[in-house]
């Protein structure tokens, strides 16, 4: 960071708090749609999180449940590759309603959960999911900037703080969610016979159908005319799509996308079958990941603050990589359940410091990618979607499969390679001019 004399104290506290000041003119303020915004997904989210965490543990006929959020998670990253396109064309507020469509059709599917409700709704809510994330990423990158600029506030802190808003309210879908799930779910003695299912489900619909509301009322942000092209042909749309890929900088974050796809998903399907269900039963999953998300709201929000540019992401990542890194080993080499209380508050502890590192990778590299791919925001957001889901997808169809052990050390391995290739990014970015302050 650049020292800025008698003035660095008075433009560090704006920027520190973007979100308090009010922008100029009759519209909404950009502070103004972003609170909207989370307060969107928080409601849609709240409901889907909590469904998803509960997949591999309800809908065990099969494997159902976990063989639907693979197809899910494949046909998610199938559609992102064309996502960017999709969004410049309808607009990121268009795309953020459409795309809450998906969301609603798998609650309903839920509620009769068979092979031919669930498959159909996990490959629509595959593409619909890809619309509604680059829509959000290029909504709040959007509303960042313009932000930024009309209050003369520093870019990299401002998308910081719009991302910890965002990002803090998206891990409190895992509180919520969770918590509604813990107070409607029961299981019985052997853990398989579940109630309060369809009433949980419907409650969760309800959940939606607020959060659409919420994402019409929205602000218009058409970015037609600006840096989204027309695309006039099957081959120019592509070019775009891969245009991100051909700059060195995204090269190297991509590992740390794909393994922030691998943790989520290790979450959702692998810690709460393996490490909670065995010793709380299925109803403790709720607060298992209720505390999950406790963890990850505090450290989205704290992350999102401390976010000025390359450098201070570079100390933050490390922070969620060491504390993801002690987890995984931990597991692998001294964990075996227990009885007891010490026994239940391990799932538990487990689960908040696994938050800690989903809060720091959802802020930083959503800041990051703000920051470095401003002229191509769609496109990167869209890589963002592709190797996240596509990883995701891996560990829902590897978790069947394969023992806890190999699991852990596939997330291990995957964590070393990301983070000693998001360390060369640093190296590589290191030009004033690269990456705006």
């Amino acid at each position: 960071m650049d020292a800025r004399g008698g003035q660095a104290s008075d433009e560090e506290a704006a920027a520190a708090a973007p979100l308090l000041a009010a922008a100029s003119g009759g519209r909404r303020s950009h502070a103004g749609d972003v609170h909207v915004l989370s307060s969107a997904f928080l409601f849609i989210f709240s409901a889907y999180c909590a469904a998803q965490n509960l997949e591999s543990s309800v809908n065990t006929e099969g494997d159902l449940g976990t063989v639907s959020m693979g197809i899910l998670y494949t046909s998610f990253t199938l559609f992102a590759v064309a996502a960017s396109p999709v969004v410049a064309w309808m607009g990121p507020k268009l795309a953020l309603v459409v795309g809450t469509s998906g969301y609603v059709l798998f609650i309903l599917a839920n509620l009769v959960p068979t092979w031919y409700t669930m498959v159909p709704a996990s490959l629509y809510l595959g593409f619909t999911a890809s619309i509604i994330w680059v829509g959000q990423g290029t909504y709040l990158t959007s509303a960042a900037l313009s932000h930024a600029r009309d209050n003369n506030l520093p870019e990299g802190q401002t998308l910081g703080s719009f991302n910890g808003e965002f990002w803090g309210m998206f891990a409190s879908t895992q509180v919520i969610g969770n918590l509604i799930s813990l107070a409607l779910l029961r299981d019985g003695k052997d853990g398989g016979s579940v109630t309060g299912k369809n009433l949980l489900f419907v409650v969760f619909l309800g959940c939606m159908i607020v959060g659409i509301v919420l994402m019409c009322l929205l602000s218009k942000r058409d970015e037609k005319g600006n840096n989204a092209p027309t695309h006039s042909s099957f081959g120019a749309m592509m070019k775009y799509i891969v245009a991100p890929l051909k700059d060195r900088r995204m090269i190297l974050i991509v590992p740390l996308i794909a393994y922030s796809g691998l943790q989520q998903a290790f979450v959702w399907a692998v810690f709460t079958k393996s490490i909670v269900t065995p010793v709380l039963g299925i109803s403790g999953v709720g607060g298992a990941m209720a505390i999950y998300g406790a963890a990850d709201v505090v450290c989205s929000l704290v992350a999102g603050r401390l976010t000025s540019g390359l450098h201070s992401a570079t100390s933050i990542v490390s922070v969620g990589a060491v504390v993801q890194a002690v987890v995984l080993f931990w597991l692998l080499l001294f964990y075996s359940p227990m009885g007891g209380l010490l026994g239940a508050a391990v799932p538990l502890f487990i689960g908040a410091l696994w938050g800690v590192g989903d809060g720091v990778l959802n802020t930083q590299l959503s800041a990051l990618l703000g920051l470095l791919f401003e002229d191509v925001k769609e496109a990167a957001f869209a890589q963002l979607k592709v190797w996240q889901s596509g990883a995701i997808a891996v560990i829902f169809f590897l978790s069947p499969n394969i023992t806890l052990q190999a699991m852990l050390i596939l997330m291990a391995t995957a964590l070393i390679i990301s983070f000693g290739s998001f360390l060369l990014l640093t190296l590589v970015v290191e030009k004033p001019s690269t990456v705006r302050s």
